[in-house]
């Protein structure tokens, strides 16, 4: 093969669908993310609020600067600073804060309804932020999956608002914006590295809250408690991130997102098999639909 029919058909796969690496490293992050309110749910038992989100932060932040350092990664240059704080401000603080404080009165199921309107809060904000304009098609099946989500949740919910929808709310706009940023930046520096950088970006602040918090808040060391904040710390903060910055470099910030429809469902799943809530019958009805346009929004050009 000529290296002019070796380039055509490099573009031609590139065409046809997403790299199948890209897809498998965005869905390990929603795997991960998945169980992130469940075990928020564990870490409440033993840390109050603002000392869980500020040892998440901090454990996470230390994970994260000891591979930079072990590696001896060059700092961001100084045009990536801007990026890293919006990431930071998104996923590492305003995210964590937002949805624990939401996980003091709501069910995890509940609260899992923040995540079926976070792809298509992300697809908005990256067309905005990137000026593409994905298909018809695939904003039809964006906006299908989400109703599909939010039916299905308000549903479960008895149809009734609760206390945290507000931290709810907050916590899907900030969370779509460090979602935005981060993609892009992932296209210019390693996934790792992104959420890695944020992290530390935010390690200052992250050591004198759980200073803070620890001094006023009880603990109360449980099995669970712990095993929370170490998943929501490592797993869901660094780990998931990881993955998922890479995934979304790879295929893009839009078709990455539509992965994520798939997350409440799993929550849910975790939530009966972790915390003991009640998963309606209706539950494997919805999850056909959301992988029905989950398949759509795959194929479908952006």
């Amino acid at each position: 093969m000529t290296v002019k029919n070796s380039a055509i058909a490099q573009r031609s796969i590139a065409v046809a669908g997403p790299a199948p690496r890209g897809v498998l490293l965005a869905a390990l992050g929603v795997a991960a993310f998945s169980l992130t309110f469940p075990s928020t749910v564990w870490g409440l038992e033993s840390f109050g609020v603002w000392s869980l989100v500020s040892l998440r932060s901090t454990l996470a932040a230390l994970i994260a600067g000891g591979f930079l350092l072990a590696l001896r990664v060059r700092l961001p240059e100084r045009r990536h600073w801007a990026s890293l704080a919006v990431v930071g401000a998104g996923v590492v603080v305003g995210f964590p804060l937002l949805t624990t404080l939401a996980l003091e009165t709501s069910t995890s199921a509940h609260a899992a309804v923040v995540v079926g309107l976070l792809p298509l809060t992300t697809a908005v904000l990256a067309a905005l932020r990137t000026g593409r304009r994905p298909s018809r098609a695939f904003w039809l099946a964006a906006v299908a999956g989400a109703a599909v989500v939010i039916v299905f949740t308000v549903a479960e919910s008895g149809g009734s608002l609760r206390r945290g929808d507000l931290y709810l709310l907050g916590a899907l706009l900030v969370c779509a914006a460090g979602y935005t940023e981060g993609g892009r930046l992932a296209r210019e520096m390693p996934g790792w590295q992104v959420i890695g950088w944020a992290l530390l970006l935010c390690l200052p602040l992250a050591l004198a809250g759980t200073a803070a918090a620890l001094s006023v808040e009880p603990v109360e060391l449980t099995a669970r408690g712990v095993t929370g904040l170490v998943w929501v710390a490592a797993g869901s903060t660094f780990f998931g991130l990881y993955v998922w910055y890479r995934g979304m470099a790879e295929i893009g910030i839009p078709r990455a997102s539509q992965l994520q429809l798939a997350q409440p469902l799993l929550t849910l799943v975790w939530s009966v098999a972790l915390l003991g809530e009640r998963l309606s019958p209706a539950a494997p009805l919805a999850a056909a639909g959301v992988l029905v346009c989950i398949a759509v929004t795959q194929r479908a050009r952006s």
